[in-house]
């Protein structure tokens, strides 16, 4: 049997363990890791997307309706948004806008930082002595069942059309939320934390500020974002009825004169705000319960 013989025609190869794992002269390495990381910007695209949906979906909606869906004489009365964007925009050329925009939350402001501050203290001091409690807690009960709005025109008869008829509503109107839930918060701390704090020696100022303050912030947070929506609610009707600027002025006064797209951007502009509240108090709420998170992620 004789021996295989080599031509030019078979290809050289090379096998062996000095060669297995090394790269191909010319070919370019491709990372283990690229599509794994290119799935998960897929995954992450997908779920915002999917997120954002249907608010997309209400924007086409608002955008096409009046135009295809909608009778004609429709449109008269609720103008496709490329129409309210417009009037936004000349507004917001004009001045106008900022200006209402400014009057509304300086109003909103003081009255939700006045609410914030006194119902803090209160429920603080509600929540702790049982005596106090007790005597207010009937009438609490009387003014919290009361809604703001029917107060109104109390206040306006007592204050006058002024700024402090309408600071004094939307104070009156953010402080019962804050107030029950710092009640609720403070109620529901761990006695065992307590009874440890005193076992150290902790005074009472030391104690609310070591124990019953940072376990009571995310419900305490929870009634200032309650709070934050309510005060802008209030305020837009509180303009609505005496104001010669705000938002809920500039929404009245665009219907009354028949201009409906400002008026539709007015309404907009007032749902953009009390968004970006919430998240402002999000924001902040995750800022001061910080600790909470990193307790346990420890933990885990």
């Amino acid at each position: 049997m004789s021996a295989p013989t080599l031509t030019t025609d078979t290809p050289l190869t090379t096998q062996g363990p000095a060669t297995s794992g090394r790269p191909v002269p010319g070919s370019i390495p491709v990372p283990a890791t690229g599509r794994p990381r290119v799935l998960r910007w897929i995954r992450s695209g997908a779920r915002a997307l999917w997120g954002a949906g249907a608010v997309v979906l209400f924007l086409l909606l608002w955008e096409l309706g009046p135009l295809y869906l909608a009778p004609a004489s429709t449109r008269v009365f609720l103008p496709p948004l490329h129409e309210v964007l417009a009037a936004l925009g000349t507004l917001v050329a004009k001045g106008q806008l900022q200006n209402h925009l400014a009057a509304s939350l300086t109003r909103s402001a003081s009255g939700f930082g006045i609410a914030v501050v006194s119902a803090v203290i209160m429920g603080l001091l509600v929540a702790w002595y049982g005596a106090l409690d007790r005597f207010l807690n009937p009438l609490l009960e009387v003014f919290r069942n009361t809604a703001a709005l029917a107060l109104l025109p109390v206040f306006t008869l007592l204050l006058g059309i002024g700024e402090t008829s309408k600071i004094s509503i939307v104070a009156y109107a953010a402080f019962f939320p804050v107030l029950l839930n710092t009640i609720a918060g403070v109620r529901t701390v761990d006695p065992l934390l307590i009874r440890a704090a005193r076992s150290l020696g902790l005074s009472n100022v030391g104690l609310f500020q070591k124990v019953i303050l940072p376990s009571a912030v995310p419900t305490i947070f929870t009634g200032i974002r309650m709070a934050g929506t309510s005060s802008i609610l209030v305020l837009i009707a509180a303009e609505m009825v005496g104001a010669k600027a705000g938002l809920g002025y500039l929404i009245v006064n665009a219907q009354s004169s028949f201009l409906i797209p400002d008026m539709y951007a007015g309404i907009l502009t007032v749902a953009l705000l009390g968004l970006a509240v919430n998240y402002l108090l999000v924001g902040v709420e995750r800022r001061f319960s910080r600790w909470r998170t990193g307790v346990g992620s420890g933990t885990a």
